[in-house]
């Protein structure tokens, strides 16, 4: 394997005295209190923008009644987000290694909290829908920029733990969603769910006055704007051809049209970037071989999170009969074991590899999802059946969203932080919106009759994407330590960040 391949060790916290820039003699690593609040800052703002990816679940019965639309059109509520969410991830991290990561961060709170004030006033439908694309837009810019405040504001010996932290507040955000959801459209309204992030996007945008400016890469280019639509507009064509395409027919000219025209975009958009000079999608971070590892486990990992998520709401609600509001609670468990692997792994004196963790998560998922597509019985048995389940889903998803996300930011240069990290959610956003339509598609297939057989096939889906996750995570073995990168003359968070490397290649 070449040194540009080399992932860096989770191990021990280096030893010895903070890492001096050559220029000073001063420590290069951030202050523990501003490293602290940098880190609070950015879990905040990733927990707020995987939130609202699956908060609105539940309020989709609310939102058809009161705008009297289809279930079809409500679920536009939700791709409208995701549709932006995904698509702009790629090109925003490299926005934040370009513009500076307190810059983006600020505008992309900005932007989150004014569309959440609109999206709760909304006097007609389009104008929710308008929000919330305008929401994904927002969140897109926040996530780059969060990791990137992760990466650059933490010495470089706690880098690992950091992003522990950082992974579990984004995966217990994903998983609680329907929970949180379900439990303010019962106790107020559906208009809540939005009204939640005003005051949180608020303390987000005072505190990140406090983060330093950063600088940006020195001459850097905006990413490519054609490109940057090509993507929107190929991925939405495809969620569209996905989400639709039951309703349509999987062979109508439509669906089909959509779908073809979406891997079109697609494709022109990442042959563009491989030649352009400021490219919306990095694909040269694929030379890489642990970080292109690292975002195919992400886009699998992705199809079975989402698809799990789905298809626990609709079990609990169809098969065993539960209201939305109990489903939602029913599967706050699994969210909450996934959270405490993260903190636990954050405190850990010794982190363990990123291999580790993502072979040990999607064995530990395949294992609990092939148990459950042989026994899930009809008849509600919570603790037997559902709450043991979720302990294994659980550890499983906690350890693969901070294995993956370590291997893929460990990877690459500490400069392309942001748009390392924006591509590889983007990865798992897409296997996410694969993974929901194989859900339509085999819950759709089954007839009524055969209860839970459907289920259970979703159910053996997601053990064979785990298995293949766990698989590519043997690829993701720890090498030699890479070389160390020339130190910045400055003692800035750049500067820390600049000594990645060699921080973590000590044993």
């Amino acid at each position: 394997m070449s040194s540009s391949d080399a992932l860096p060790v989770l191990g021990p916290p280096a030893e010895g005295p903070p890492t001096a820039g050559p220029a000073t003699g001063r420590a290069a690593s951030p202050p523990a209190a501003r490293s602290g609040a940098a880190l609070l800052l950015a879990c905040g703002g990733s927990f707020l923008a995987f939130l609202d990816v699956t908060i609105t679940n539940l309020a989709v019965p609310d939102l058809a009644r009161d705008f009297k639309v289809g279930v079809t059109s409500v679920s536009w509520v939700v791709n409208c987000y995701s549709i932006l969410f995904a698509a702009l991830l790629a090109p925003a991290g490299r926005l934040a290694d370009v513009l500076g990561r307190r810059r983006l961060f600020v505008v992309g709170a900005a932007v989150f909290t004014a569309s959440s004030l609109v999206a709760a006033a909304a006097p007609v439908f389009a104008v929710l829908l308008v929000a919330r694309a305008a929401q994904g837009l927002g969140a897109a810019l926040l996530i780059p920029a969060s990791f990137a405040v992760v990466l650059a504001d933490t010495p470089p010996a706690r880098r690992a733990a950091a992003i522990g932290l950082w992974s579990a507040s984004a995966g217990l955000a994903a998983a609680a969603g329907p929970a949180i959801g379900g439990l303010l459209v019962d106790a107020v309204g559906w208009r809540v769910l939005f009204c939640v992030n005003v005051p949180i996007g608020g303390w987000l945008l005072l505190r990140a006055w406090q983060l330093p400016t950063g600088s940006g890469q020195a001459g850097g280019r905006r990413p490519d704007v054609v490109a940057t639509l090509l993507l929107t507009g190929g991925i939405g064509a495809a969620v569209l051809g996905l989400t639709e395409g039951a309703s349509w027919g999987w062979d109508a000219p439509a669906t089909l049209g959509c779908l073809l025209a979406g891997l079109a975009a697609v494709a022109v958009a990442l042959v563009r970037s491989s030649g352009h000079p400021a490219p919306a999608i990095e694909i040269d971070l694929w030379r890489n071989r642990t970080y292109a590892r690292a975002n195919a486990v992400s886009v699998l990992f992705g199809a079975a999170l989402y698809a799990s998520l789905l298809l626990a709401v609709l079990f609990l609600v169809d098969v065993w009969d539960y209201s939305a509001l109990r489903a939602g609670l029913a599967m706050t468990p699994a969210a909450v074991w996934s959270a405490l692997v993260g903190i636990t792994i954050s405190r850990a004196r010794r982190q363990p590899s990123a291999h580790t963790l993502v072979v040990a998560g999607g064995l530990t998922i395949a294992v609990t999802a092939a148990a459950l597509a042989w026994w899930l019985p009809v008849e509600p048995h919570f603790v037997s059946a559902w709450l043991t389940g979720g302990v294994g889903l659980g550890l499983g998803i906690g350890a693969v969203s901070v294995g993956v996300s370590s291997a893929a930011a460990l990877s690459v240069d500490p400069s392309r932080f942001a748009a390392a990290v924006g591509l590889n959610i983007a990865a798992r956003q897409v296997g996410g919106a694969l993974g929901i339509a194989a859900v339509a598609v085999l819950l759709d297939a089954g007839p009524v009759a055969d209860g839970d057989e459907p289920y259970r096939f979703v159910y053996w889906l997601m053990a064979a994407l785990c298995v293949a996750v766990a698989v590519l995570g043997l690829g993701l073995r720890r090498p030699a330590p890479p070389a160390s990168l020339p130190a910045s003359p400055s003692p800035s968070p750049e500067a820390a960040a600049a000594v990645l490397p060699r921080e973590a290649g000590r044993r």
